[in-house]
């Protein structure tokens, strides 16, 4: 069993997103974000539960090793799947060291002929946003020079924050979603 100190997640290894198409969807991540294709391979069923369901997996290597990565599974695929998301729902940001670096991704993102808006100033961190093939929106980021003393600061007071704001807004919650739905702490594993 690990100790308190050992019990946190190293990192995100990748995180997975079902995309329209390999080719397009690696022209972006690749051509326009500079992220190499490391991995790409196809199965004839899913992983778990051996549905026959053909897919491919793509995964694009991050500076620090970590991934992001797609699957092309046009079965079960709709258009709905790739509608431009709102920033709430969907989106991931790639950090850089400076905000001059993420002018320059800014420029060269414009340049490959990709709508890419801001910056937005956040206080702690400045960002640039544009949309990737699947309508994910898609975000590089930088830390301003307040982003460490905002964190600090932040800590101690983000779970009173989080009360404040639970209690803030169940009642609009309970009648959009049931108090069953928001207190359930049992999530079943879909399809089984």
């Amino acid at each position: 069993m690990p100790t308190e100190a050992q019990n946190i997640l190293n990192n995100a290894n990748h995180t997975a997103y079902r995309c329209r198409d390999a080719e397009q969807t690696r022209w972006f991540y690749e051509d326009v974000l500079g992220l190499p294709l490391r991995i790409a391979f196809s199965e004839e069923n899913v992983p778990g539960t051996n549905e026959p369901t053909p897919f491919m997996h793509l995964f694009f290597q991050l500076g620090n090793g970590d991934f992001i990565a797609f699957f092309d599974e046009p079965t079960n695929a709709t258009p709905a799947h790739f509608a431009a998301a709102h920033s709430f729902d969907r989106h991931i940001a790639f950090e850089v060291d400076s905000e001059e670096e993420m002018l320059a991704w800014q420029k060269k993102i414009n340049e490959k002929g990709v709508m890419c808006l801001g910056p937005v100033d956040h206080g702690f961190l400045k960002s640039v946003y544009m949309y990737d093939p699947n309508g994910m929106q898609v975000e590089i980021t930088t830390k301003t020079p307040t982003y460490a003393d905002y964190a600090t600061e932040q800590g101690p007071k983000a779970r009173k924050n989080l009360d404040e704001w639970v209690q803030r807004t169940r009642e609009q919650k309970v009648g959009k979603f049931g108090a069953e739905a928001l207190d359930n702490r049992n999530i079943p594993y879909p399809g089984i």
